[in-house]
């Protein structure tokens, strides 16, 4: 099954290519891998199901590649496949040699094929979901594929945020049921399924998504809406596959959760209303793409209803309305765009006289009408008289069900009937509609299709018995209910011809129906969703205008209230008595008096309105806190949290050069004593929460365990053995985001992203060349000589100082990061010395280029593990003896911390440039230098 998957993705990436090279035909090759997969399926079914396979994907979460091909997953398949290969054919006719943008729509088809596929053979809910959603991406990518349509895009994105919103539900379904069974394989849990109170939580949650997926009601105005899709799109995703998605998860899991009262009475009467509802609204549709999308979302209902009632018998009803449905679906779909592309309209009330003009036409949509009304001799037919017998159980409730699908296979017959006159019917008062010539390759698809609904039909019997191995999962006995062209049973055949009838009165009685239905119209689903969503919209505009103010001490104030009110809540409901607290008022004499210096520094804060005041005071709580650290004997934190307060303060001060300096009163939404009051709470819950969760640990610290796992890594330093050994994803992903937000805060500062190249002073002020300390100064008037010196004395031994850092970091204090912010503190003094013009000669290496240098440096020593056979981020080793020098330890944990290094350097260069160098422009043109 993995071969398949990655020839659909390969073919995927390769369509564009392909289109452009070989045009519309192109869909010809581009059918090779549904049909291989097709093939696949046919010989695995031949020689015996089911197949699996497994390949650990995270472990350590319980989540692996797992795939299973049984009965169920086999039917779906050869659906997802045969279709799709169809339907791909069809394309390279259906679509002009000229279409704009038919490669990246070749390539969205395949990819969703592929992703069908995989959803439909994943046997591990996590893996499952994952293909769930490739196939959500890759719908709104087909609906909304003419980006000009403003009802394509409209669609589209109704499309997206229904199914996707499902899709979080049912995610969150998903996970607490893999944590109630203690496992995420969806065999297991059918096997042996968990029971409890959460378990019925979780089976609604995935109901939410099977049913919006599905397009069952309330979710079912998206189904309609997404017929601004292309023809083929309706056809494979609307009929055949993505809205199958959410009944083959019902099927699915009905064995293991049929019989729970929240999954039957939560999809059982859900799909029959949309079964009543949506066949009512087909019945006055005058577009035969809308008929058939109402008809496709009355069908999903009927299916709902059947593998929501969770028992053998209308399981086996179920898997022949599926089949069947996805064959007369399809194929009516295939021949609307036949009928469009031939004439040029799907209006009903347009055409006229098709039956004489493309009679094989009109000869294979009557056999898939036919299908779809439930007519004799027609695999519909035989679906819906198991269907009728499977409810025929003499409880009240299943009589009540049966009678409402009795009513909604007679409104499908009707709309059925109304579909043939509507495409084929020679109207009295309307011209015969010219049809232009169509090829092979877009009949022959839905002539296919409709042919198998008639040929399927006397193979039932045998259908049905492939499918016992799934069906007979199911709980109870059951009563007998199977598959055949002829049942023989009186009861399901009474119901058939009264359904039939019905629909033919229906059918004569459309006009006055069709006045009813307009009468009765009050709410449309479609606006009602668009004002839904409209509401939203306003509300959250309203909403972010009273939270998001664009005011930090609002911001703050906000959070502190959170913090204050979550603490207090804990305190009064928190579970358990209160703890007892061990608290010892300090361990050295200095910890009380660098405590009493920080508490001093954050008073005088308090009192002070000087924005470069109140930096500076900050800095000093920082500096205190690094004091801390470090009388805790935690060298490498103190020296990181000086570092960064240092850098920290140059930054806030490179800003404030922009802003007003004298005190400035402000009057924020509370007094002074209340901000003070809810600081103090803020800060007794964040102490108190500390100190409980200390007194509350009851194994053993793991920091205990550290020492020995730093040995095992080769470093005498633990904090360096956690960072770039034991944790390094941890790393990486902080490298990262530390690399996102910088270029994200200097993005946003500034759209010039170009450093300026350091020119000689000469050319910058017309002075004769002179000899200068720095490769460039300031002005006269702004330089400081004494800066100049020093910035030229200490910069190279503060570099070498960031290099011993480096190479110290593994056996001793320092390490990648320190050593960067070391290296560019060295160019924060150059650049305070000469400028912006001695900052582009101290590092003439574009920032971009560090910071990208960095991460690939760090990124391919993660995967030099995997030459030695380990893991990714496994760091090797070596130790070899050095002639003179002795004994020398090597390990890529220094190439690693190397990226770190470099990319440290270049977040700070990148800063400079914007918050310095740009600001220095800008201030020199303001002023005419």
């Amino acid at each position: 099954m993995e071969p398949l998957l990655i020839l659909h993705a390969v073919a995927a990436a390769i369509a564009p290519a392909l289109v452009r090279r070989f045009g519309r035909a192109a869909f010809l090759m581009l059918a090779v891998p549904p049909a291989c997969g097709f093939g696949y399926t046919i010989w695995v079914a031949l020689t015996g199901i089911p197949v699996e396979s497994h390949h650990d994907w995270a472990p350590g979460l319980g989540l692996g590649l797992s795939f299973r091909a049984d009965a169920l997953a086999l039917l779906m398949m050869a659906l997802v496949t045969g279709v799709g290969a169809l339907v791909v054919l069809y394309c390279s006719r259906y679509f002009s040699a000229d279409a704009e943008g038919l490669g990246r729509f070749a390539g969205v088809l395949v990819a969703f094929a592929g992703a069908m596929l995989g959803l439909v053979v994943a046997d591990d809910l996590l893996l499952l979901y994952v293909f769930w959603e490739l196939t959500t991406v890759f719908s709104y990518l087909l609906i909304g594929h003419d980006p000009a349509s403003r009802t394509s895009r409209r669609a589209a994105m109704q499309a997206l945020i229904v199914t996707t919103s499902g899709g979080l539900a049912m995610l969150g379904g998903m996970i607490m049921l893999g944590e109630a069974a203690g496992t995420y394989r969806i065999s297991r849990i059918v096997q042996s399924p968990p029971s409890g109170g959460l378990v019925a939580v979780a089976v609604v949650l995935i109901l939410v998504g099977a049913l919006s997926k599905s397009a069952v009601f309330p979710f079912s105005m998206w189904l309609p809406a997404a017929m601004a899709a292309p023809t083929p799109v309706s056809a494979y995703l609307h009929a055949a596959a993505m809205v199958k998605a959410g009944i083959y998860l019902l099927a699915r899991l009905g064995p293991a959760f049929g019989e729970l009262a929240a999954w039957r009475w939560t999809a059982v009467p859900l799909g029959l209303l949309t079964m009543l509802l949506c066949a009512w609204r087909a019945l006055r549709e005058h577009d035969l793409k809308k008929l058939l999308a109402y008809g496709t979302v009355s069908q999903l209902g009927f299916l709902t209803v059947l593998f929501g009632a969770g028992t053998r018998d209308t399981a086996i009803a179920g898997v022949g309305m599926l089949l069947a449905h996805a064959l007369f679906k399809a194929s009516l779909f295939l021949i609307v765009g036949i009928i469009d592309h031939a004439t040029g309209t799907r209006d009903l009330r347009e055409l006229s006289g098709l039956r004489r003009s493309a009679p094989w036409l009109a000869a294979i949509a009557t056999g898939a009408a036919a299908s779809m009304a439930g007519i004799p001799m027609f695999l519909g037919f035989v679906g819906k008289e198991a269907a009728f017998e499977s409810l025929l159980t003499g409880r009240g409730i299943d009589t009540v069900v049966l009678a409402g699908v009795v009513l909604g296979s007679a409104l499908t017959a009707g709309y059925s009937a109304r579909f043939l006159w509507g495409a084929f019917a020679v109207k009295p008062g309307v011209e015969p509609v010219p049809v232009h010539s169509f090829g092979a390759a877009l009949f022959l698809p839905p002539a296919l299709l409709s042919a198998l609904g008639l040929a399927v039909a006397p193979l039932a019997a045998r259908y049905g018995e492939a499918m016992r191995s799934y069906t007979d999962t199911f709980p109870g006995p059951g009563h007998g209910t199977h598959l055949a062209l002829w049942s023989g049973a009186p009861v399901p055949l009474m119901l058939s011809a009264v359904a039939l009838a019905g629909g033919a009165l229906l059918f004569l009685a459309r006009r006055p129906l069709a006045r009813i239905g307009e009468t009765l119209h009050v709410i449309d689903s479609g606006r009602a969703y668009w004002g839904l969503v409209r509401g939203l919209e306003r509300f959250s505009l309203q909403l972010t205008g009273v939270v998001q103010r664009g005011s930090l001490p609002d911001y703050l104030m906000i959070a502190f209230v959170l913090v204050a009110a979550v603490g207090a809540f804990s305190l009064l409901y928190g579970p358990g008595p209160v703890l007892q607290l061990d608290v010892v008022a300090w361990d050295r004499i200095e910890q009380p008096v660098i405590g009493v210096l920080v508490i001093a520094a954050t008073a005088i804060a308090l009192r002070v309105r000087a924005h470069i005041v109140l930096v500076l005071l900050a800095g000093l709580t920082g500096y205190g806190t690094a004091l801390l650290f470090l009388v805790h004997g935690s060298p490498d934190l103190a020296l990181t949290q000086f570092l960064v307060e240092t850098l920290s303060l140059v930054v806030f001060v490179l800003v404030l050069r922009r802003l007003p300096l004298g005190p400035r009163e402000e009057r924020g939404r509370l007094s002074f004593g209340a901000r003070l009051t809810l600081g103090i709470v803020s800060g007794v819950v964040v102490a108190g929460a500390g100190m409980f969760a200390m007194n509350a640990r009851q194994a053993t610290p793991i920091g205990t365990l550290m020492a020995e796992a730093a040995k095992e890594a080769g470093a005498a330093n633990i904090v360096s053995a956690l960072l770039v050994d034991i944790r390094a994803w941890d790393t990486m992903g902080e490298s990262s985001v530390l690399v996102v937000l910088t270029l994200g805060m200097t993005g946003l500062i500034f759209l010039r992203r170009r450093s300026h190249a350091p020119q000689p002073p000469s050319e910058r002020t017309g002075e004769e060349p002179r000899t200068y300390w720095l490769a460039t100064t300031l002005p006269q008037g702004q330089r400081t000589v004494v800066l100049e010196f020093v910035a030229r004395v200490t910069f190279h031994t503060v570099m070498l100082v960031s290099v011993f850092l480096l190479f110290t970091g593994h056996s001793g204090v320092g390490g990648g990061f320190a050593g960067g912010i070391v290296a560019g503190l060295a160019l924060v003094l150059r650049y305070l010395a000469g400028g912006r013009h001695e900052l582009a000669a101290a590092a003439p290496v574009a920032p971009g280029v560090m910071i990208g240098l960095g991460l690939l440096l760090s990124t391919l020593t993660a995967l030099v593990g995997l030459l030695g056979g380990a893991g990714v981020l496994d760091m090797l080793s070596a130790d070899l003896y050095v002639p003179l020098v002795g004994k020398l330890h090597l390990s890529t944990v220094l190439l690693f911390d190397l990226g770190v290094y470099i990319t440290v350097i270049g977040m700070v260069r990148d800063i400079l440039r914007s918050l310095g160098a740009e600001l220095d422009r800008q201030i020199a043109e303001g002023e005419g230098r």
